[in-house]
């Protein structure tokens, strides 16, 4: 017993201490260098909210068309909440990541399963496809991206020569590529051979829910439907970030200079540095968003206002929408609770997930 504890202890360590220590270094570093007050009075004097505002009301078109592709996903797997739930689900989702990262995601297919009376790890694997297809969505937008910017890319790496040589060292080395070709080799090994390791068996289970969750997409029915809705998604964030370039004059003019593509590089850097483990993105997500503007010439001290405002107003929003989220969802157990017949009639009156429209 002593030893499972020191294992959960340990394992509530990497998934929560670390993501905030790595966020506590990356904003320290982030403002070395930059002189807070100078950041401020740009915030201050030279942006226009309005835009601001515009892109967080974007934004949240976003979740709610993650929310409603989510819906396809669940309806092929037998599972039909209500749309309410579903867009109660991606509003938790990224309030929770806030605090504890990469929980977020356990926290909406807890929630779902729980109300829907459906098994968690039929969720779970529709969750996890869901999260794959944001994945290969980014890869293939970020190939799209850096080849159109490839040029200002390149000069911008020959200026700075030292982290040119060691990106061509790093996709060069032998290490690299061997390390790569001996982890798919082990997986390999692990998936085919006959053990009753724990977890390695769990290993597979993970693994057998990520397939069955991916074959899900290609065989459900909507998926027209789901297709649009994915270009909804990521079409709203990369329109929220064009529409945040408009709201300072410095970045107003980059756009105006170079066209929509310094928006898109900084949206994709942003979208990618979301992969490292931290509080909301914050601390990665404002380095790769200043680095995308210095790819552009920008000084540092416009690109972190830009950056921490841009990343500060979304934090805040999506405080607020937890909180309503959290909210609703007491409302609604309560209100599912006093419904003549019990849970029964309720699930039946809500297997259709219609109830009149969206609320």
């Amino acid at each position: 017993m002593p030893q499972k504890e020191k294992k959960h202890k340990l394992g509530g360590l990497v998934k929560y201490i670390i993501p905030i220590v790595i966020s506590i270094g990356l904003c320290y570093l982030l403002f070395t260098g930059v002189d807070f007050k100078e950041m401020m009075s740009i915030i201050r004097h030279q942006c226009d909210f309005k835009w601001i505002l515009l892109a967080m009301g974007i934004c949240i078109c976003s979740f709610v068309f993650r929310a409603f592709r989510w819906g396809i996903q669940l309806k092929a797997l037998g599972v039909n909440p209500p749309k309410r739930a579903l867009i109660y689900s991606i509003f938790g989702t990224y309030a929770v990541n806030l605090v504890f990262p990469r929980l977020g995601e356990v926290w909406r297919t807890g929630y779902m399963a729980q109300r829907q009376h459906a098994p968690f790890t039929t969720v779970f694997g529709s969750m996890v496809a869901d999260r794959l297809a944001d994945t290969v969505t980014v890869l293939l937008i970020a190939v799209v991206t850096f080849f159109l910017a490839s040029d200002a890319i390149i000069e911008f790496l020959e200026e700075n020569m030292s982290s040119y040589v060691a990106i061509g060292h790093l996709l060069t080395s032998p290490w690299l590529w061997g390390a790569g070709l001996v982890f798919i080799l082990a997986f390999c090994i692990l998936m085919k051979c006959k053990t009753e390791a724990a977890w390695i068996l769990k290993m597979r289970q993970v693994v057998k829910e990520l397939w069955l969750g991916f074959i899900g997409i290609v065989t459900m029915k909507g998926k027209g439907m789901w297709l649009l809705l994915t270009i909804g998604i990521w079409g709203c964030f990369t329109i929220q970030m064009y529409v945040c370039f408009l709201a300072f004059p410095f970045t107003r003019e980059l756009v105006a200079e170079n066209g929509w593509i310094v928006a898109q590089v900084a949206f994709v850097l942003g979208s990618i540095s979301m992969g490292v483990p931290s509080n909301g993105g914050i601390g990665p997500w404002q380095w790769a968003v200043i680095f995308a503007l210095g790819i552009y010439g920008l000084g540092r001290a416009e690109g972190a206002a830009f950056a921490n405002l841009v990343l500060g107003t979304q934090t805040l929003m999506l405080i607020l929408l937890g909180i309503f989220t959290f909210t609703a969802i007491a409302i609604d157990k309560r209100r599912r609770a006093r419904l003549s017949g019990g849970e029964t009639a309720v699930d039946g009156q809500e297997a259709t997930g219609d109830e009149g429209g969206i609320f």
